[in-house]
């Protein structure tokens, strides 16, 4: 897989975090662990996006 495709998945995975916690938090069951979680998941996958932004950039 290219990291453009990679790159491509996990902004995928970010936007699906994204919408996931969205629910969870408008959710009468909302529980702060599961949120907590998420959002940790999420900062992760910024991180990767980024890092892999900045190798595309300098591979350019």
């Amino acid at each position: 897989m290219s990291l453009a495709m990679h790159l491509t998945e996990l902004h995928e995975r970010h936007r699906l975090l994204e919408k996931q916690i969205e629910q969870e938090m408008h959710s009468p069951a909302s529980d702060d662990l599961t949120i907590s979680d998420l959002k940790k998941r999420k900062l992760r996958l910024k991180e990767e996006i980024e890092r892999i932004s900045g190798e595309l950039e300098h591979a350019a």
